[in-house]
């Protein structure tokens, strides 16, 4: 029976967690809700992105873009993966992606190679991924 009063109190202080959890959730769903210019729900995007092994050759692609140059001219240059032709991965839905490329992906704007709007280094087991979003559905 001790067990059982224990893990109502350990229930009690998840609950007082998860609404902290919660209230932060609530934060990042804002976003997909439209609100104020703000990017709508979407359950898929077409992805762009540069991966390099190295942060060094990463930070100098984004460098590169940085400067004007034509994301899908760095990403033939920079990029270590299939995705060589411009960077692009296509359509991508929610779940196919590993989980730090996909929030990456999701909170992005859609933009164009030449003015793309970016996302910070994203590091994966795959290694650093410089992304972008051309469209949301």
């Amino acid at each position: 029976m001790a067990k059982k009063g224990a893990a109502s109190g350990d229930k009690k202080t998840t609950d007082k967690n998860s609404k902290n959890n919660n209230a932060k959730g609530d934060d990042s769903n804002d976003k997909g809700k439209g609100k104020g210019g703000a990017l709508k729900a979407a359950t898929s995007v077409n992805v762009r992105h540069i991966l390099c092994e190295k942060h060094s050759k990463a930070t100098e692609a984004l460098q590169k873009i940085q400067e004007g140059q034509r994301f899908d001219k760095v990403a033939q240059e920079y990029s270590e993966d299939k995705a060589k032709a411009g960077g692009s991965l296509g359509w991508m839905v929610r779940g196919s992606m590993v989980g730090a490329f996909q929030d990456a992906a999701f909170a992005l704007q859609p933009s164009t190679v030449d003015k793309p709007i970016l996302s910070p280094l994203v590091k994966t087991q795959f290694g650093y991924h410089i992304i972008m979003v051309e469209g949301r559905k």
